[in-house]
């Protein structure tokens, strides 16, 4: 009996000493299972970040584009200011229409006037 004994005492440390190399190499498996997937997280993590950078940098170009829109607009809006009204180019308008410029003369044609008058003896 005590070789019995004996020999399911190799027999239990043998399926134990099995279980505990078995359980070793799925840790080991594990564990590099987790170091992988620490790699890709900290690869993505820094591609995460280079592109929040590169959206950062588009959004304060995106900003100081729309200021200098605004700034260019405000800049707009004042020389509108001084473009004439309506009313001040209706006032312009009877004026010219009073004083007809197509009826006026030439300096030339006025001069001719003067030598053809003088030509026949008249004041």
């Amino acid at each position: 009996m005590p070789e019995q004994n004996t020999m399911q005492g190799y027999e239990d440390l043998s399926e134990i000493s099995s279980r505990i190399r078995m359980l070793e190499n799925k840790y080991n498996l594990i564990r590099e299972r987790l170091f992988l997937i620490n790699q890709n997280m900290i690869d993505e993590y820094k591609k995460l970040t280079e592109e929040i950078r590169s959206v950062n940098m588009d959004i304060r170009e995106i900003k100081n584009d729309i200021f200098n829109i605004k700034e260019t607009l405000k800049h707009i809006i004042k020389d509108m200011e001084l473009f004439a009204k309506k009313e001040n180019l209706k006032v312009v308008e009877k004026y010219i229409n009073m004083w007809n410029p197509l009826n006026f003369v030439t300096h030339q044609e006025m001069t001719e006037l003067i030598k053809k008058r003088k030509k026949y003896g008249k004041k």
